[in-house]
């Protein structure tokens, strides 16, 4: 089944054509908010929040030259930049009301695989940071979420020229500010 099929179905509300949007895009989805978050367990409940706000906006599925995926990447980095939002509204309240609340470690197997993972994330979005927003949204797209030159053109309203050469030199950007964050450390 084609994304427009999709789409189509999902605007029709099938919930069978909303399981199968899930099954072919979450994996996706959940590496795309864990690259906004920094955290597996945040990407974890933004990937799942996105899809449930997928299913409530269902009647605007994808226009995007009848591909799915930039439409899901924008409602998740919605979801993203909510969440973030509301993290530092919870910290803050936690810094006012001086609430000593620590997480429990993770003991899983894994759990030394994902700090690391979260640790070298953070370094890059802290990196990053340092890019002008369009150059982080194209860069995301194209390097992180594996989207073509002419689907980052459709969903960010650009020449793909334009995203070639921003990708180009976000790219030496962001290893030039790896290197100096890396050099101060």
């Amino acid at each position: 089944m084609t994304d427009p099929d999709l789409a189509a179905r999902l605007r029709a509300g099938d919930r069978e054509a909303m399981g199968e949007v899930f099954d072919r895009y979450a994996d996706r989805v959940y590496t795309f908010c864990f690259r906004r978050t920094a955290s597996w367990v945040v990407a974890e409940d933004a990937m799942a929040t996105t899809f449930l706000e997928v299913w409530r906006i269902r009647a605007r599925a994808a226009a995007h030259d009848g591909d799915l995926l930039p439409w899901l990447y924008g409602v998740a980095a919605n979801v993203c930049r909510n969440h973030l939002r509301s993290a530092r509204r919870q910290g803050a309240l936690r810094g006012r009301l001086r609430a000593v609340a620590l997480d429990e470690a993770d003991h899983a197997d894994d759990v030394a695989e994902r700090v690391d993972d979260e640790r070298r994330m953070a370094t890059l979005l802290d990196a990053a940071a340092g890019l002008s927003h369009r150059d982080r949204q194209i860069l995301t797209l194209v390097a992180w979420e594996g989207l073509s030159y002419q689907q980052v053109s459709v969903a960010l309203d650009i020449p793909v020229g334009t995203v070639r050469s921003r990708l180009s030199r976000s790219r030496a950007r962001l290893a030039q500010l790896m290197e100096t964050d890396r050099s101060e450390s």
